[in-house]
């Protein structure tokens, strides 16, 4: 028992007053993937909104074309 305890005394002593480890050079933090905000909701939004306009303008553009070319 007392052995056991004397070895046991003797590790946590010798861990105890060892060198801490070398710190690491710093790397640059690995890229993150965007995080949403508030935002991304009302800008997704806006995208599709303006995509719908073109496809609207695009149609009122054809028809014109179309009642032009009836009417000449």
């Amino acid at each position: 028992m007392t052995r056991t305890l004397l070895l046991l005394t003797l590790l946590l002593a010798c861990a105890a007053c060892s060198k801490p480890a070398a710190p690491t050079p710093q790397q640059p933090p690995t890229p993150q993937a965007r995080v949403s905000t508030p935002w991304d909701a009302m800008e997704a939004q806006k995208k599709k909104a303006e995509d719908v306009q073109k496809t609207v303008d695009e149609q009122a553009k054809k028809q014109r074309e179309a009642v032009d070319a009836q009417t000449l």
